[in-house]
């Protein structure tokens, strides 16, 4: 009688072996992009919330702080022609004593008032000044302003402090971490699969996948955007704002050499940013040349003002006074239509257009 062999169990092939090791690793590898999806929005969601509302609050400054401050900010009554500026500065430091002004601001609106940045008893202060009178209309603590508190807001959190800042920062720099995990995420694992990859199914309202195309489709459309708009801020972070920075002037896209009048660069370690209000981000950085000192009488405002007219400068621009024997005059716009922005740095004596830095100078980064 024959002995029947026990039959050989089967094993799997290769092939599927493979298969379900690859597969097991796309899982595994699916579940950590998930976890890092979860957690970057768990955490920094809260963050992010705060930076869009205070941002779109920000944008809207102007309408804004035209409604709130619409008696600070309009005259009383036009005049026939603003007085001089040396008159108006005259009038102001004569009517409060101890204060000593830093910059002046001036609209080509004949219905706008001139904003004065001063300082008094040490504390920085607003001025909001009639032109065609010289009189103080109010005043502020330029801290408490609607756009100070809501900048304020959008880069420290209220609270201030360096701390916020970097907080603040880390928070934009995970929102990357989490469109691109959201991305990968939505990848569709199927070429015929439109549904709930560029179009949400809204077929089964309320169940998971109603939901989670609702949340998916749209972000894939804007996410794009949302990349922009956070790579467009950073530039002003504290960190990644340096290296930007950095980046910008070593290949020349940010302000190039030529945009000085006297080619070579000033000989100089103050940055535009430390003594001038409203600059263009390009020319934040921008290193401030020196007036020739030699016992020359410095030229007035309305010298300056004078010089940035034939310079065509155009209005709104901020006037920032020289700081010491060698400083300048800063003649500065950051206008809501770029090509208009302009950064001149003025020789206190003579009246010399030492630096004039102009939408046409910027580079690609600028």
């Amino acid at each position: 009688m024959m002995r029947t062999m026990p039959a050989e169990h089967s094993s799997p092939s290769k092939p599927e072996v493979k298969s379900k090791t690859s597969a097991g690793v796309r899982q595994s590898i699916y579940q950590s992009v998930w976890r890092w999806h979860f957690y970057a929005g768990i955490i920094f969601a809260p963050f992010l919330i705060i930076l869009a509302f205070s941002g779109a609050v920000y944008l809207f400054k102007p309408q804004i702080e035209g409604y709130l401050y619409k008696d600070m900010l309009t005259v009383r009554e036009v005049g026939t022609t603003p007085l001089a500026l040396e008159n108006i500065a005259d009038k102001i430091v004569t009517a409060y004593p101890g204060t000593v002004i830093s910059s002046i601001t001036l609209d080509s609106n004949a219905k706008s008032i001139y904003k004065l940045s001063v300082t008094r008893d040490g504390a920085s202060t607003i001025m909001y000044v009639d032109p065609y009178t010289g009189h103080a209309l109010s005043m502020m603590d330029s801290s408490k302003t609607f756009s100070a508190f809501f900048k304020k807001m959008h880069s420290e959190l209220v609270i201030g402090g360096t701390f916020a800042n970097r907080l603040v920062e880390l928070a934009a720099c995970w929102a990357i971490i989490l469109i691109l995990t959201g991305l990968f995420l939505w990848w569709p694992r199927s070429k015929a699969a439109i549904w709930g990859t560029i179009l949400p199914r809204l077929s089964k309202p309320g169940s998971r996948l109603f939901w989670r195309d609702l949340h998916a489709v749209p972000a894939f459309w804007l996410s794009l955007v949302l990349l922009v708009i956070i790579a467009s801020g950073l530039p002003w972070s504290g960190i990644m704002g340096g290296q930007i920075d950095k980046v910008a002037n070593s290949t020349n896209t940010n302000t190039p050499p030529f945009a000085y009048s006297f080619e070579a660069k000033p000989d100089s370690v103050t940055l535009a940013k430390d003594i001038a209000e409203d600059l263009p981000w390009a020319a934040e950085n921008v290193l401030v040349p020196a007036s020739i000192a030699g016992g020359y009488v410095p030229l007035s405002l309305n010298d300056i003002a004078g010089i940035a007219d034939e310079q065509q400068v155009i209005k709104p621009y901020t006037i920032t006074k020289p700081a010491g024997e060698t400083g300048v005059f800063t003649v500065s716009t950051a206008h809501s239509t770029t090509g208009q922005s302009a950064t001149l740095h003025i020789d206190q004596y003579s009246g010399a257009v030492l630096s004039d830095v102009r939408f046409a100078d910027y580079g690609i980064m600028a």
